[in-house]
């Protein structure tokens, strides 16, 4: 019962949270000098043409009323319609954000992987030759722009080996299945499309892998340490002298420890990929939420930019909430 209500107050904290965003970024968006609009006409267009449009889209009116007719709209789910496009938005959202949720939470998966297994082997090892290498491979995985990264992956797998799919799209032209969730891997899998299924698994394999080289060194670090901290308490020290074997030790004392604050450094990868891979959905013509939303923002598309920045707010405050709930179940000694 105390989960539960502590998950309630948190998604009833997320209300004024969302408010308070959509305030701010209603305002600076208008603050901006210049017509969005503007951009949208041809040469030969007319004040009087601008001025239709504008009223179309309700910028003829004050601030506050056009505020209040957005969240009036945002309260019964319209985003409203892009100035580029003329499509709803929340259409264009939905196609957009499932292939980059997909991208980004395989690729903390396995960035997760990567990091808890290699910290705590650094760890178990340390000042050895493969605690060595773990540390340097971190460091220059930490310098490594993932970009510069994926343009390597490209060059070899693809270029020099050829070994992987053609870095284009999402799955190959050859292959279609019904859009569900529209999250590939999961569509083609419920079609029991194998071919699709093989597609979409090939076309990930290098996006993926550049995400979470990148992003499993912070991880790796942050295990690292504290299991080296897990290995120098008390506790650690009073069961080894019990004679309690290796991998008990291990299990109870080391990984436990060394998990404890992996789910709130998780939680902060993940809201940063959501946006953030905007470079890797560009390399790879993902077509992702950060592409939709940089294309958006380099022509001021109010209700583009407004609803990328409410649902990655509405992403963030529920992965931090499941991160605090994890660590929560993973250390004992926090109340939630």
């Amino acid at each position: 019962m105390r989960l539960l209500a502590y998950v309630v107050k948190r998604l009833l904290l997320l209300i004024p949270v969302l408010f308070g965003i959509s305030i701010v970024t209603f305002v600076l968006l208008r603050l901006v000098p210049g017509d969005p609009l503007r951009s949208l006409l041809p040469q030969t267009a007319t004040d009087a043409d601008l001025a239709r449009i504008r009223e179309r889209y309700g910028l003829d009116r004050s601030v506050v009323d056009q505020y209040w007719i957005y969240l009036d709209k945002l309260l019964h789910g319209d985003f409203g319609s892009s100035f580029q496009t003329g499509a709803p938005v929340t259409r264009e959202m939905f196609e957009r954000l499932g292939p980059t949720i997909e991208l980004v939470t395989i690729a903390l998966l396995v960035a997760l992987v990567i990091g808890i297994v290699f910290g705590v082997v650094s760890a178990l090892r340390v000042n050895r030759p493969s605690d060595h290498v773990i540390r340097v491979g971190s460091l220059a995985a930490t310098a490594i722009p993932e970009f510069w990264l994926a343009l390597l992956l490209i060059l070899i797998f693809y270029y020099e080996l050829g070994v992987v799919a053609a870095p284009v799209g999402r799955y190959g032209a050859s292959v279609s299945f019904p859009e569900v969730t529209r999250i590939d891997l999961i569509d083609a899998t419920l079609a029991g499309n194998a071919a699709a299924v093989s597609s979409v698994a090939s076309h990930l394999l290098l996006p993926v892998a550049a995400l979470a080289a990148v992003t499993s060194a912070p991880i790796i670090r942050t295990v690292r340490a504290s299991a080296l901290n897990a290995l120098a308490s008390e506790s650690y020290r009073c069961a080894e002298a019990h004679g309690l074997p290796r991998r008990t030790l291990v299990h109870h004392y080391v990984l436990r420890e060394s998990l404890a604050g992996v789910p709130t450094l998780a939680a902060l990868i993940y809201g940063n990929l959501l946006g953030g891979a905007v470079l890797i959905e560009f390399i790879f013509g993902w077509q992702g939420f950060g592409q939709w939303a940089l294309q958006a923002l380099q022509v001021r598309d109010y209700p583009v930019i407004q609803a990328f920045v409410l649902v990655s707010a509405t992403v963030y405050v529920i992965v931090f909430l499941l991160a605090d709930v994890i660590h929560a179940v993973l250390d004992p000694r926090v109340k939630l």
